[in-house]
């Protein structure tokens, strides 16, 4: 299905993950954008710039969903097999340009995997 029409709702998500690196949280982009948009509207833009390949999804340790902007993706394949980092001191949450070798297990169908390292971030040691 994906993203059809460039509407000032879908602008106003799409720039909040162009000005950050950083992944956002579900309840952060909610509570944001609550003033222009409710809570259905932003799952549902979400739920199409996933399916568009412009976003990706994650839960965290604790089951929050997390939204990070996709490099390389496609409507037709998500290229996201790579880990997360959750501070611990801050609370950011990022994704980490390191590649992850998913096993195959004959007996299993895996369809995707959710790696979060937790720790302190550079920012934070510093």
């Amino acid at each position: 299905m994906g993203v059809i029409r460039k509407t000032k709702k879908v602008e106003a998500l799409r720039q909040m993950f162009a000005e950050t690196d950083k992944a956002i949280s579900v309840v952060t982009l909610v509570d944001t954008l609550k003033g222009s948009m409710n809570k259905s509207t932003v799952y549902r833009i979400l739920e199409r710039l996933e399916e568009d390949g412009i976003v990706h999804s994650f839960n965290d340790t604790d089951g929050l969903k997390w939204y990070a902007s996709c490099k390389g993706c496609s409507e037709k394949e998500h290229s996201d097999a790579h880990p997360h980092f959750k501070c611990t001191h801050c609370g950011n949450m990022e994704c980490l340009p390191v590649d992850v070798q998913i096993p195959t297990i004959s007996e299993y169908a895996i369809e995707s995997s959710e790696i979060i390292l937790v720790g302190e971030c550079a920012d934070c040691r510093a």
